[in-house]
């Protein structure tokens, strides 16, 4: 399966993502949550520092109950309108269009 490439959007929704989690974690140690949350502890730095940018939904969920953020507070945060990214009036990004 080939991958599209993440669109400018996808990438700035994976830093807010990392940061959220950066901030939440605070003085906690990325070893021990990552342990708690049962990731390894590359996957949380790689997550934390926008490098993986979509990460897989029970990953993201394991880190938000140990760092007792609720699903709905990460969606907010992440998923706020991005400055100067156009939006294509369906509702749906440029690249689901794409590959529908």
């Amino acid at each position: 399966m080939v991958r599209l490439p993440l669109t400018p959007a996808e990438v700035e929704r994976g830093q807010r993502l990392g940061a959220l989690l950066r901030r939440a974690r605070g003085e906690r140690s990325m070893l021990d949550t990552a342990l708690d949350a049962r990731v390894s502890p590359e996957t949380l730095r790689k997550i934390e520092s926008g490098r993986v940018a979509t990460p897989a939904f029970p990953t993201i969920a394991a880190i938000a109950d140990v760092l007792g953020l609720s699903l709905d507070a990460v969606w907010a945060e992440i998923s706020r309108p991005e400055r100067g990214v156009r939006s294509t009036g369906s509702g749906r990004s440029a690249r689901e269009q794409l590959t529908s």
